[in-house]
């Protein structure tokens, strides 16, 4: 990707995730499971990059590579300019001070044991924030910044509703004062009214603190209002990578197509004109993906060289990324 590269905060180089198959009593390796298939692209500073997909298609594994919660197969992974895709434990601590995370479910993500305060402390004392006067100070500027009320903090999980569970997510996510937060689908276990106010939160909190954002969601619509440029994946590979704006108002890709066709239009006239694309077929096995592009079993456009090599996720204008033969 040929782009200037002092601002970028996260890139990321033919990266693969496999998980090993194994069997017997010896666990002998008869395969992988390829969630993440060599990928590449770039996260600027201060922006938000939207991951969207089907689930299954690596968005959650390309996020955990990222935090170095995996050590990826191949490739490399740079934050801040360096290469952390084969860091040790010991060098990756001073790194992952400057993550975050935002998982997505609320209420599995939390210690049901541990009170609200306890659990936003948790990453000062594993990076030696300060002492326990100053450790309160930052817990309780923290629940104002998420909306919550100080006097909460000595309460459980299981007493706060699922949007408040949420916000003491974000406000653990912040605590060390991070500069990349991956949020790993923060808004689809809960109600819609709740979604919105989740939504606002993280883009007032991204223009107050100057945060980076890779946000891996389902809902296209949300992406669309949340991020500046989105990435569309399909069995561990990426198929297209443009602007928010560009992406739905000129998809090039036929699955990005089928995937916005599917977005409800809250206008019946226009949802009962529009045209539908409906995609052959299962999803195949990450186990066992097809030869060349991985969607071609699946697209109408499909040509014989669809399935000999597999096409470069290549720039065809205007930071408009694709990989597909017949664009």
């Amino acid at each position: 990707m040929s782009e200037a590269k002092n601002d970028h905060i996260v890139e990321v180089q033919h990266l693969k995730m496999y998980f090993p198959i194994t069997r017997g009593l010896l666990r002998r390796h008869v395969g992988d499971i390829k969630a993440v298939d060599d990928i590449s692209f770039f996260i600027k500073n201060k922006e938000t990059l939207g991951l969207v997909g089907e689930s299954g298609c690596g968005k959650t594994t390309t996020g955990r590579c990222i935090l170095r919660l995996y050590r990826p197969t191949e490739g490399t992974i740079s934050f801040n300019g360096d290469d952390i895709s084969h860091m040790r434990e010991k060098e990756l601590k001073p790194v992952r001070r400057n993550m975050g995370a935002i998982f997505q479910d609320p209420f599995s993500s939390l210690n049901p044991r541990q009170t609200a305060g306890s659990i936003i402390s948790d990453p000062l004392k594993v990076h030696n924030m300060g002492n326990k006067s100053e450790m309160d100070d930052i817990i309780a500027r923290l629940f104002k910044m998420v909306g919550l009320d100080p006097r909460m903090t000595d309460r459980v999980p299981h007493e706060f509703s699922g949007g408040q569970r949420q916000r003491i997510g974000i406000a653990r996510a912040l605590a060390c004062r991070p500069s990349l937060v991956i949020c790993d689908e923060p808004i689809s276990a809960l109600d819609v009214s709740i979604q919105a106010q989740i939504i606002n939160l993280l883009e007032e909190l991204q223009e107050e603190l100057g945060l980076t954002y890779l946000f891996i969601a389902h809902d296209l619509a949300v992406v669309q209002h949340i991020s500046d440029r989105v990435a569309v994946m399909y069995l561990g590979r990426i198929m297209e990578l443009t602007s928010s704006e560009e992406l739905y108002e000129n998809p090039l890709h036929p699955y990005t197509r089928a995937l916005l066709s599917a977005i409800p239009i809250p206008n019946p006239k226009i949802e009962r004109t529009r045209h539908r694309i409906v995609l052959k077929g299962e999803v195949p096995s990450p186990a066992n993906p097809p030869p060349g592009c991985h969607f071609h079993p699946r697209c109408e456009l499909a040509i014989n060289d669809c399935s000999v090599g597999v096409p470069p996720l290549r720039d065809i204008g205007g930071g408009h990324y694709v990989s597909c033969l017949r664009v």
